[in-house]
C-alpha cells in the first residue's frame, strides 16, 4: 500500500508475563507474537515497517533482523509517548500511520485492510479497531455519542460504572492522519491510573475539536486478543492452534482428533497424511504426503518424505525419506538421515549419523556418529562406542553388512562391504570387505560343574 507507514508498540517489558524475554517474543505456535504482525504487514505489501523497541530491545532487534527499521523509547512512559518518539522521522512524510501492539498476533490481513481502506474511504483523521466483547473484562471501552460517532476511549482501570458496561472494545490498531495525531499527543496529560501517557486520549482530544474518527468492526473477536499474561497466552495458542489444523483439514490432511494434536505455524504438511492423536510437530517441518504420524509423535524441524510411517517417537532436526518405518519409541537427534525404506525400531536412538536405503536398525540400539551403507542389518543392542570423554569419533559400515546383536563398535572403525560381525563381538579395529569378524572371549564348558556345586551346597547345611 502507497502512502502508509506502520508502527508496531513493542517497547513494554509485559510485567505481568514474569519473563526474561520482551513480551513481544514469547512464541505463538512456534513463532514470536511479534513476527505474525510483521508478515501481516508484509502481505500488506507496505514498504515502510517501524518497531518501537525498549525493554531488552536489542533482543527484539535480533529476532527481527533487518526486516524493519526500529525506533528507541528509552523510558516507558506508555503507548502516547512511545509513538511520539517518531515524529522527528516523519518530517518529510505525508500519509497515514498505521499502528499496532506488537502483543497482538492473531489480528489477520483482511482485518487491517478494512481498518486502511475504511480509514481512507471516509476521510478520518483518526480510525480505530473495535471489537464486541462478552464480557470486555481487561479492554478499554470505546464510548459513542447518541448518534453513533465515537466520542472517546476509556481505559478500564479509568472508566465509570456504566463505561464498564460497554461491550464495544478498542483493540488497540489505529489508522492516523500523521499531522493529526502528532498534534493530538502534544496535548494529552498522563492523568491516571498508571500515570502514563496514552495513545487512546488522543481519540478524545480530536472529537473535542469536531474532527472525525471513523471505526472499523471486526466480526471476529478473537483476533483482537491483546497477550498480556501467560494465561493469554495460552489462549492465543489454542484460537492459532485451531486456524492452523482448520486449514490443514481443509487441504486435505487427516486430523484424527484435533484437541490432543499441536502443529506450528509454519509447519507444511501434504495430502492423505493421517496424524495421530497427541502428535506435536513444530518449528519449520514438513510432512509428505500418505504419512501416518503417531500416536504421541514429537517433530522438530525436518523433513519427512512420502508414505513414512512414525509412530510413538521423537524427531529433531532430521531428514527421513519415502517409505522409512520409524518406531515405536525410536528417538532421532538432530543431524540424523534415515534412507528410504530404512527401518528404525524399538528404543533406538539415531544421532548425529546416516542410515542408507532399506538398512535396519530394529531394536534397541545406539547409532551415533556413524555412516551406514545400504541393506544393512544391525542386530538388537549394538552400539557405536563413538565418545572416549573427549573426542567424538566416526563409524563407517559399508553396504550389505549384517551385524550380530549386542556389538560394540569401538570407533573410529570402518566395516567393509558385505562383511559379518559375530554377535557378542567388540570391534576395536577395521572389518575388511565380506570378512566374518568375530571379537569375543572362547567359550569353555566345565563338565559337572553345576551338579558338584549343588551337592557341596547340600553338604554345607546339613
Amino acid at each position: 500500500m502507497k502512502s502508509i507507514v506502520a508502527i508496531v508498540l513493542a517497547a513494554g517489558e509485559g510485567t505481568r508475563m514474569k519473563s526474561r524475554l520482551p513480551k513481544v517474543l514469547h512464541q505463538v505456535c512456534g513463532k514470536p507474537m511479534i513476527e505474525y504482525l510483521i508478515d501481516r504487514l508484509k502481505e500488506l505489501n507496505i514498504d515502510r515497517k517501524i518497531v518501537i523497541i525498549g525493554y531488552k530491545g536489542s533482543l527484539v532487534k535480533e529476532a527481527l533482523g533487518k526486516r524493519v527499521d526500529y525506533i528507541w523509547q528509552k523510558e516507558q512512559l506508555g503507548t502516547g509517548h512511545a509513538l511520539a518518539q517518531y515524529r522527528e522521522d516523519l518530517t518529510k512524510f505525508k500519509g497515514d500511520l498505521l499502528v499496532l501492539s506488537g502483543d497482538t498476533p492473531l489480528l489477520t490481513t483482511q482485518t487491517l485492510k478494512g481498518l486502511i481502506e475504511t480509514h481512507r474511504e471516509k476521510d478520518a483523521l483518526a480510525t480505530i479497531l473495535t471489537a464486541i466483547l462478552k464480557p470486555p473484562t481487561g479492554y478499554g471501552r470505546v464510548i459513542r455519542h447518541g448518534d453513533g460517532t465515537i466520542r472517546k476511549i476509556v481505559e478500564e482501570e479509568d472508566a465509570t460504572i456504566i463505561e464498564l458496561a460497554n461491550e464495544e472494545v478498542n483493540a488497540g490498531t489505529y489508522c492516523f492522519k500523521k499531522e493529526a495525531i502528532f498534534q493530538a499527543l502534544e496535548k494529552i496529560k498522563p492523568e491516571n491510573v498508571q500515570e502514563e501517557y496514552y495513545l487512546t486520549d488522543a481519540i478524545e482530544v480530536l472529537t473535542k475539536k469536531g474532527h472525525k474518527v471513523s471505526a472499523y468492526t471486526t466480526d471476529e473477536s478473537d483476533e483482537i486478543i491483546g497477550i498480556n499474561s501467560r494465561k493469554d497466552l495460552a489462549l492465543a495458542n489454542r484460537i492459532m492452534r485451531e486456524h492452523i489444523l482448520d486449514r490443514l483439514m481443509l487441504n486435505g490432511v487427516t486430523i484424527v482428533d484435533p484437541l490432543t494434536t499441536t502443529i506450528d505455524q509454519e509447519v507444511e504438511i501434504d495430502r492423505d497424511t493421517v496424524i495421530y492423536p497427541f502428535t506435536i510437530i513444530e518449528g519449520k517441518s514438513r510432512i509428505g504426503k500418505d504419512c501416518i504420524i503417531g500416536p504421541a509423535v514429537q517433530i522438530r524441524d525436518s523433513r519427512v518424505a512420502n508414505k513414512v510411517e512414525i509412530k510413538n517417537s521423537s524427531i529433531q532436526n532430521s531428514i527421513i525419506e519415502s517409505e522409512a518405518r520409524i518406531g515405536p519409541y525410536a528417538h532421532l537427534r538432530p543431524k540424523s538421515r534415515i534412507g528410504k525404506r530404512a527401518k528404525i525400531g524399538n528404543f533406538v536412538e539415531i544421532k548425529k549419523s546416516s542410515i542408507g536405503r532399506e538398512s535396519k536398525v530394529a531394536h534397541m540400539s545406539y547409532i551415533g556418529d556413524a555412516t551406514l551403507g545400504d541393506e544393512i542389518n544391525i542386530g538388537a543392542g549394538t552400539i557405536t562406542c563413538n565418545y572416549d570423554g573427549f573426542k567424538k569419533y566416526p563409524t563407517t559400515i559399508s553396504d550389505g553388512v549384517f551385524v550380530g546383536s549386542n556389538t560394540n563398535f569401538i570407533a573410529p572403525v570402518k566395516i567393509g562391504r558385505g562383511a559379518v560381525i559375530g554377535a557378542g563381538s567388540t570391534i576395536t579395529e577395521d572389518v575388511p570387505p565380506y570378512a566374518l569378524a568375530i571379537a569375543r572371549g572362547r567359550q569353555r564348558n566345565i563338565k559337572d560343574w553345576a551338579k558338584k556345586r549343588s551337592q557341596k551346597r547340600k553338604r554345607n547345611t546339613k
